[in-house]
């Protein structure tokens, strides 16, 4: 008897999540010998916004509100592009070379475009689009519609 999926393990966003944790733990593994204090925040940033956008599509998939949705789908492509951001930085400091990471970074950008298409589809509120949300500092989201007037959601 199959196990029972939660509503998020059936997405292809999550799988593919997944996979990338498994090919980041195989870099890790790598890089093992050559942690050193300059690498360690690296890495452990990477770590940390790697489990960031699995946990945030898993979570955003469990809400029932299309705006929580999309915002946590939002959350979980913010700690996208910051492993790809992380991925560059190992370059810089001459960790890896450019070759080394570039199956990384085509997953993430795969992930990051699924994730924009999960928040279009979910962000359904009637003539604003995404590019009119923006945060404000207390991590509420503001929407501008036309005419410059703001309406915290």
């Amino acid at each position: 008897m199959p196990a029972t999926l939660f509503d998020h393990e059936k997405l292809d966003v999550y799988q593919l999540e997944l996979e990338f944790i498994s090919w980041l733990t195989e870099l890790f593994d790598e890089l093992r010998e050559k942690k050193t204090s300059r690498l360690t925040e690296a890495l452990d940033q990477l770590d940390r916004a790697s489990l960031s956008q699995l946990l945030n599509t898993a979570e955003g998939n469990g809400k029932r509100i299309s705006q929580l949705r999309s915002r946590f789908f939002d959350d979980a492509r913010g700690s996208t592009t910051e492993c790809a951001a992380c991925l560059d930085a190992l370059v810089a400091k001459r960790a890896c070379l450019p070759k080394r990471i570039e199956q990384g970074k085509a997953m993430l950008v795969r992930i990051v475009s699924m994730l924009t298409k999960l928040m279009d589809r979910f962000d359904d509120t009637p003539g604003v689009t995404r590019a009119q949300v923006s945060r404000t500092s207390s991590s509420r989201r503001t929407r501008t519609i036309q005419g410059g007037n703001s309406h915290a959601i």
